[in-house]
Parts: C-alpha cells; sequence; structure tokens
C-alpha cells in the first residue's frame, strides 16, 4: 500500500541531499515536489496545501544539530506531520452498554458487510459475546452474503424473513442481543445524493441509540471517499472512520485526508480479502509505512494474533528433542498464511518494502508446491525426514507434480529451519551473530 506516494517522496527528499543545512531555496523547492506527490496520491490541493504550509513552518524553526542531516531532519518533520494530520493516536471503538450496539454503515459497494463479519471476530477474539444483525433489507444478497461469511467464524446472525423494514429487524436484534456483549447492525449501502436512504440511516441511528457508529468507505476511490465521509457526517454525525481496500490503494489519499476534512478519526482499516486483515488503525505506524520505515510492531502483534502458544510450546519440546518433522513444519506455513499477504509482510519490515515494490507475488503459489510435495508423502515420512531417500523423493516428486529438484530444494529448506531452531534455543546462534558484530 501507498507505494505511489512513498516512492515520490522518497523522491522529494532527495532534493535536499548533499546540502548544508534547510534554507528558505532548497525547503521550497523540496516543499513543491511533496506537495505534487500528495496531489498526485489524490489528495486534496486544500489540504495538500495545509500540509506543505505547516511543514515549511516547522523545517524553518528547526536547530538543526550537526550530527542530523538536511534530508534526515526533513523526513522526521514530515512524518511527524503526516501522524499529525492522520489523528496523532489510535482511537478505540466504544463498546459501552450492555449490550453495546455498534452501527455501521456506508456506500455501495464499500466492503462494508465484509467489514461487518471481521469487526466480529476482531471482537471475538478480544473475549466478546458478538451478535451479527443483517438489517441491509434492500440488496436481496446481503442476508445471505453476511450469514455465509458468519458460518465460517462461528458467529450467529439475526435476520427476519420477509421483513423490509431495518428500522424493525435492527430493534428486534438487539432486544434478542441482551445476552451478548456486542450487536453489529449491518446496514444497507447507500448514496448521499439519495435522500429516502439517507432518512432511513437517519432513522436507524436515532432508533438504535449505538455507543458506536463507523462510517465505511473504499480506500480506493480516494478524494470521493472523503468527501462522502463529510457529507455523511453530516447527517448521522458517525464516530468513526474505517478504511476498507487499503492493500489496494497505491496512492493513500483517502487514508491522508479524511481525517483532516471531516474531523472523524479513522479507527480500522481493511487490507485484504481475508477475514483477520483488520486492523486499529495507528497513524504513526502508517507514516512509517509511507515514508518506508517498515511497521515492525504491527507484523509482530500480527504473529502473535496467528501462532498458538500451547503449539508453540510442543514445537520447542520437539526441536529440543530432535522430533521436529513435516508436519509441524506444514503448520508453520499454514500459520504464516494466516498472517496475511506476503508482499504487505514484507513491507512492514524496515528497508525491505521499497526492493519489493516491483515483485509479483502470489500468496497461493508461493506455498502451493511446498504444501503438494508435504501432502505426498506418507504419514511415515512425514514423521521420519530422515528416511527420505532417493526412490522416497521420486515418488513424492512424481505425485506432487514438481521436479526432484524442488523436492531437494524443500528438504533443504526443512533441514536449514530445523539448524536454525536448534542453535536459537541452546544460545549458539546468538553467540555467532554477536561475534559477527
Amino acid at each position: 500500500m501507498f507505494e505511489n506516494l512513498s516512492e515520490r517522496l522518497e523522491r522529494s527528499f532527495k532534493i535536499l541531499k548533499g546540502e548544508g543545512k534547510i534554507t528558505e531555496i532548497n525547503i521550497s523547492e523540496t516543499l513543491k515536489d511533496v506537495r505534487r506527490a500528495l496531489l498526485d496520491a489524490d489528495v486534496s490541493y486544500k489540504v495538500a496545501k495545509e500540509f506543505c504550509d505547516n511543514v515549511k513552518q516547522k523545517a524553518l524553526g528547526q536547530n538543526v544539530l550537526t550530527a542530523v542531516k538536511p534530508q534526515q531532519m526533513m523526513v522526521k518533520i514530515v512524518h511527524d506531520e503526516l501522524v499529525e494530520f492522520m489523528g496523532s493516536e489510535s482511537s478505540e471503538i466504544n463498546l459501552k452498554g450492555y449490550p453495546a450496539v455498534v452501527l455501521i454503515a456506508g456506500l455501495n459497494g464499500s466492503g462494508k458487510t465484509t467489514f461487518t463479519a471481521k469487526l466480529g471476530l476482531w471482537l471475538k477474539k478480544k473475549g466478546k459475546k458478538v451478535l451479527l444483525a443483517a438489517c441491509d433489507t434492500f440488496r436481496p444478497a446481503a442476508i445471505e452474503q453476511l450469514k455465509t461469511l458468519a458460518e465460517g467464524i462461528g458467529l450467529p446472525v439475526f435476520s427476519i424473513d420477509g421483513e423490509s423494514d431495518p428500522v424493525k429487524v435492527a430493534l428486534a436484534a438487539i432486544a434478542e442481543g441482551r445476552s451478548y456483549d456486542v450487536v453489529l447492525v449491518d446496514t444497507a449501502g447507500r448514496l448521499a445524493v439519495d435522500q429516502e436512504l439517507m432518512d432511513e440511516i437517519r432513522a436507524m441511528h436515532k432508533a438504535c441509540s449505538p455507543s458506536e457508529t463507523l462510517f465505511v468507505v473504499d480506500a480506493m476511490t480516494g478524494q470521493d471517499a472523503v468527501l462522502s465521509a463529510t457529507a455523511f457526517n453530516e447527517a448521522i454525525d458517525y464516530d468513526g472512520i474505517v478504511l476498507t481496500k487499503l492493500d489496494g490503494d497505491t496512492r493513500g489519499g483517502a487514508a491522508l485526508s479524511v481525517k483532516a476534512v471531516s474531523g472523524k478519526p479513522v479507527k480500522f482499516v481493511s487490507t485484504g480479502e481475508k477475514m483477520e486483515a483488520i486492523d486499529v488503525f495507528h497513524p504513526s505506524r502508517i507514516a512509517d509505512r509511507i515514508l518506508g520505515m517498515g511497521d515492525v510492531v504491527s507484523l509482530v502483534e500480527r504473529a502473535q494474533e496467528q501462532f498458538d502458544e500451547k503449539q508453540a510450546r510442543e514445537v520447542k519440546k520437539k526441536i529440543a528433542k530432535g522430533k521436529f518433522n513435516f508436519n509441524d513444519y506444514y503448520d508453520q506455513i499454514q500459520q504464516v498464511r494466516k498472517m496475511g499477504d506476503i508482499k504487505e509482510l514484507a513491507g512492514m519490515i524496515p528497508g525491505v518494502g521499497n526492493a519489493m515494490k516491483d515483485v509479483d507475488i502470489d500468496n497461493d503459489k508461493a506455498f502451493k508446491s511446498t504444501e503438494a510435495i508435504i501432502k505426498s508423502m506418507t504419514p511415515y515420512e512425514r514423521e521420519h525426514p530422515e528416511s527420505l531417500n532417493g526412490s522416497r523423493r521420486r515418488r513424492i516428486a512424481a505425485g506432487s507434480g514438481t521436479s526432484i529438484a524442488d523436492v531437494n530444494r524443500l528438504i533443504k529448506q526443512f533441514e536449514g529451519s530445523q539448524k536454525m531452531m536448534k542453535m536459537a534455543m541452546d544460545g549458539s546462534l546468538q553467540a555467532r551473530l554477536k561475534g559477527l558484530r
């Protein structure tokens, strides 16, 4: 995400490379390029101008330390201003009330129903008992879509067959949800110009008295998302914004300017199709990623969400006893896959994002041959990797539709992983790394 903007800003900062200090002339030239980069990212002219004016004022007022180069100082100032424009800190969802009612509104095609299910799973992982209310009575397939998504994540859905009044469905769902912690109310997608549907969402908002109202917009629509967020805020005075499809937003206009224009915080972002692909919006982390600094904190948090502690302890015991096998290796691959898109994960590692921008990675293809090879092994072979002689490897290659070279490569990777994990456990890896410093 944001790769176009990241690349443009990186070029802008190079104007200051080799300069001894920040001056009125070189800062003006740099910011002229920064403003162009923001406009190309579909940030409104007013927001881009205000942003650059603020950066210029702060840059010229800085006492630049001799140890800090002007280019580095500029990156720091732009980073801090990006954080400020996007809301400074993350904003928590308000779950007061019993049950807490969260009303989810949004534009047509913004990914609102999918987000409802994602938020339900996110809350479930936080230990909340969640009920999904299917109140989109306008779109025929919406209720079935929510039920299908909910079934995959083990959440109940409340709906009333044949009822066309969404307010009645919502109120009945809230009454039914008294034994739940949270009721998520999915509403019909609408346009700000559709007066009838806007009156309907106002009526729902008034009747449900939600503790939290979230407005869902497609980040890829850029400035249109910002304008619609402003229009809807005037209608229902929502509490926060959700940006969906952020993984496909190479520009970043909506993420950068929606808070500055609407005055409402971005609370969540959706970064993929999987139900787990939802994150709290952290302005500082987004700014880090825009400026190519990575996002290690989010990477660690995502890993912690997916990796099972009990399973990890069992694997640790097996490694200590030298019994780590292909069944364990396969399980580790599945957990990595749940973390999300490989290219997105790589972008969270400082210095790796830019190197990966032109690399096309298919998540499924990346693991497909590895999984096929392991599945073509017999249970005994998976349990006893040392038994994989030449004839067994030829049979596995034929059964998995791969080559013997592919099988040999995987076994070599597996053996390397075994050694690295064993070294990490007995401390010899740390000793070696220390010796290289």
